[in-house]
């Protein structure tokens, strides 16, 4: 290794420059990152334009980055990259519940509700019965467990998109079992939406042919004490768009039943689903 740069030795020339004292799970990481964009380069003959348009992408992507907007999150969300990283720190026994990614529109300290409140202060949408039990991988119920849960307005839209349209804590609200583990909650049947395609991510997706539309579900983080986390969606099982979710968030065993009923003129729904806990 003589420390010069050349085509054929150029991964073991970049990583050779690391630091003998650096943190080796760094070292670890980098040395990965250098060897696979390399070998990408090399496999497909990366133009100089092609570079060019890729740090021109990268430097958009940035730029409309804000307070409100993490369009890196939503590049990484497009291409599969969070539900992979997802999966592996959530690995659970199969009876569990399965994890999915946490989405951009949670909001910490929602309202504390009692069983059977409703969560939709806007009037709009069909409204929806949620019900079920939170256990454990034995089948016993989980007193005590916390579920934070939020969805999408009837328009597609979470409250903080639209801070001067819809009140505050639209579609929001965190219930507490008792000793049967059991919840209910009233909210709307979601509907699908599309994620944010006015940058660089959208113009990516319209280049690779893709849509940007999230199948209508509603997010749940279910908290426990003595048992893992869960951060998940149930999914509307009629959606069109379960099978082609824009971040890949959709597992089939998320898929809940929603049930039509008829309330004279008014159409409802219910939606059971029972969540699964591992221990810690």
């Amino acid at each position: 290794m003589t420390g010069f740069f050349s085509e054929d030795t150029s991964v073991e020339t970049v990583n050779a420059r690391m630091g003998a004292d650096i943190d080796p799970r760094m070292a670890e990481v980098f040395a990965a990152v250098i060897k696979h964009t390399h070998a990408l380069v090399k496999e497909i003959g990366l133009t100089q334009a092609e570079w060019e348009q890729v740090i021109g992408f990268l430097t958009a992507t940035g730029q409309i980055c804000s307070d409100e907007r993490q369009e890196f999150i939503l590049l990484s969300d497009v291409m599969g990259l969070s539900m992979l990283v997802d999966a592996i720190n959530n690995r659970r026994p199969e009876a569990a519940t399965e994890n999915t990614v946490l989405g951009p529109f949670h909001v910490a300290g929602a309202p504390e509700r009692a069983m059977g409140e409703t969560i939709s202060l806007d009037g709009k949408g069909e409204s929806c019965l949620f019900e079920g039990r939170v256990l454990d991988l034995d089948g016993q119920p989980i007193e005590g467990a916390r579920i934070d849960v939020w969805s999408d307005n009837a328009d597609g839209f979470y409250d903080v998109q639209q801070p001067e349209v819809q009140p505050k804590w639209n579609n929001r609200g965190v219930f507490t079992t008792g000793a049967d583990g059991a919840y209910a909650f009233r909210g709307i049947k979601p509907v699908s939406y599309p994620i944010p395609d006015d940058g660089p991510v959208g113009k990516l997706l319209a280049a690779l042919g893709r849509h940007p539309y999230r199948p209508a579900h509603i997010h749940f983080i279910v908290t426990a004490p003595g048992f893992d986390t869960l951060v998940t969606h149930t999914f509307a099982g009629e959606d069109d768009y379960l099978t082609s979710d824009a971040v890949f968030g959709v597992k089939q065993s998320l898929v809940a039943p929603y049930e039509r009923r008829e309330d004279g003129a008014e159409t409802t729904w219910r939606s059971p689903f029972d969540f699964s806990l591992t221990r810690v």
